[in-house]
């Protein structure tokens, strides 16, 4: 039975392909109706996490529950009418339009040969309401934009009728247009919705601009969690991603990250040097 503030709960999870470790006795819960941003560098595990979030793969060690239910214990088609999932790159579906598209987000609902009812119709349409998409119905999927096939898929994920989203990079290729955009349309099914919707990103200013709860990842373990005020630290920074940055505040608390330009700048300048001075003959000498 569904718990009234929990989702989803990873407790002691570990993974690894084949010998390389990637998440190490790693726990967190993802309360009911939360928006969560999950950042941290590359290597870091945020994608195998989501993945085992959504059940599309096992952890080698320690347990998944879904509305306190152990995860194995749903069929593949119960955790799809739950967990929509999000992935990086858009699946090959070219041939359909958006609207057919869209209307596959409710094959959970139906048996081995899908039959689309009228309400499957309504809803789909909704879907598309909900992310700025209708105007899209009728055009094939090879004639969209970037930002346009994104919302597409989004809204895909909404047909489903989930309780939970999963989106893994879902802005990592479009422009600064497109990524407000779509986080603004996820905010938006959050908070009108009542979905639960976790994000892997690897831009810590639109974390810390759009999610109330930023997760921190480094080396398969979950260094810090909470506002993103509290979280994206200068040190921590520094430390996960081995940077130096400016930060500033906007109003309300949150973080503006600035990279550190300046300290950029002089070791650019330095290695220019180095290069100048290892391609000249005279060895630099006037």
């Amino acid at each position: 039975m569904k718990t009234p503030d929990l989702s989803l709960q990873l407790e002691n999870v570990s993974f690894a392909y084949r010998d390389k470790t990637v998440l190490n006795d790693l726990t967190m819960r993802l309360g009911d109706g939360e928006m969560i941003g999950i950042v941290g560098p590359n290597g870091s595990g945020k994608s195998t996490m989501l993945k085992i979030m959504s059940g599309m793969i096992r952890p080698r060690v320690g347990t998944v529950r879904l509305f306190n239910k152990a995860l194995p214990d749903y069929k593949r088609r119960e955790v799809a009418r739950y967990i929509a999932f999000v992935p990086q790159e858009m699946p090959a579906a070219f041939g359909y339009s958006a609207g057919d598209f869209v209307l596959m987000g409710r094959r959970p609902y139906h048996g081995a040969l899908p039959f689309e009812t009228a309400d499957d119709e309504n809803l789909a349409r909704r879907a598309m309401i909900d992310t700025d998409t209708d105007a899209l119905a009728e055009r094939s999927l090879t004639e969209l934009s970037g930002g346009e096939r994104q919302r597409v898929v989004i809204a895909a994920a909404l047909a489903q009728q989930p309780s939970i989203m999963l989106l893994d990079e879902p802005t990592a290729s479009l422009d600064l247009r497109y990524q407000i955009q779509i986080h603004s349309i996820l905010k938006r099914l959050n908070q009108n919705n009542s979905i639960t919707v976790a994000v892997v990103t690897h831009d810590l200013n639109m974390a810390a601009l759009f999610f109330p709860r930023v997760v921190v990842l480094s080396e398969g373990r979950i260094i810090a969690d909470g506002h993103p005020w509290e979280v994206l630290t200068p040190q921590l920074v520094k430390d996960v991603y081995r940077v130096h940055v400016d930060f500033t505040t906007r109003p309300g608390g949150a973080p503006i990250i600035v990279p550190g330009i300046r300290a950029a700048g002089d070791a650019l300048a330095e290695a220019a040097a180095k290069d100048l001075k290892r391609d000249d003959p005279s060895g630099g000498a006037t």
